[in-house]
């Protein structure tokens, strides 16, 4: 389960880039409650979401010419530059070198082969996000690409990560797990053909899911928001309840109440 005992390989922090940052932080505030504290005037607009007094994500503005608005989900390394040169290696693209954050941390942005854009975090004091899987947190990262297999296989090359197949409707779901530990346990999200499931897959991408209580209730609180449903609340077997939207910038989400018995 996807936690805040960060390894090699785990998703450790998670950020929205977004053309207007007042209006992601409203939009975001009634939909999950969350809470949007600046991080000061030297971080040129950036800032955190907060639960509870605990920062779940955060949120800046578009910095890249040309970039829409999405959640962007980082991975811990304890090496953000044998990642980037390892990510050069393995087909993929560096779009920001390793970059001090101001002691906070190392940060490196990059594209894998089949064009997912992704983030790595080498934690200094920051190590991460402070609480996952909790209600109105993040609970699951999904990939969506074109081939799995082969973009599973670049992931490994980075990270050790393993897989395991699952058979769903029409398609067959790879879930991923870091290196270390139960396969089961260490599990933190999963892999989808692009095109197949929610939201049409469009493109390559990765998709934060939400832990919620109530996912009807929270779509219908997106809508009112100005928010867009790309997949009305459905029920999975053996995964849970799940729904698709999309802020009013574009950027794309999901919403999963697990099923209790897994």
């Amino acid at each position: 389960m996807l936690g805040t005992d960060f390894r090699t390989g785990s998703p450790n922090w998670l950020d929205l880039g977004s053309p207007d940052t007042g209006a992601a932080a409203s939009f975001y505030g009634a939909v999950f409650g969350w809470d949007f504290v600046p991080a000061g005037p030297e971080a040129g607009g950036y800032g955190f979401f907060r639960q509870g007094g605990k920062t779940v994500a955060a949120l800046g503005p578009l910095t890249e010419e040309g970039a829409r608005s999405a959640w962007m989900h980082h991975f811990m390394t304890p090496d953000i530059r044998a990642t980037a040169e390892a990510v050069r290696a393995g087909g993929g693209t560096v779009r920001m070198e390793p970059m001090d954050v101001m002691g906070e941390g190392w940060l490196a942005q990059f594209t894998d082969p089949q064009g997912a854009d992704f983030a790595c975090w080498q934690p200094g004091k920051t190590a991460g996000f402070e609480v996952a899987s909790a209600e109105n947190t993040l609970v699951w990262a999904e990939l969506h690409v074109p081939d799995p297999v082969a973009d599973i296989a670049f992931y490994a090359g980075l990270f050790g990560w393993r897989h395991s197949e699952m058979q769903t409707p029409g398609m067959t779901y790879r879930v991923l797990s870091t290196a270390d530990g139960d396969q089961e346990d260490a599990s933190f999200g999963g892999v989808a053909p692009l095109g197949e499931g929610a939201g049409d897959g469009q493109e390559a991408r990765w998709v934060p899911y939400f832990h919620v209580a109530d996912v009807d209730a929270t779509v219908d609180r997106a809508r009112q928001s100005g928010g867009t449903v790309l997949m009305p609340a459905a029920d999975v077997p053996d995964v849970g309840r799940i729904g698709w939207l999309a802020d009013p910038a574009g950027a794309v989400f999901a919403l999963l109440k697990p099923d209790p018995r897994m």
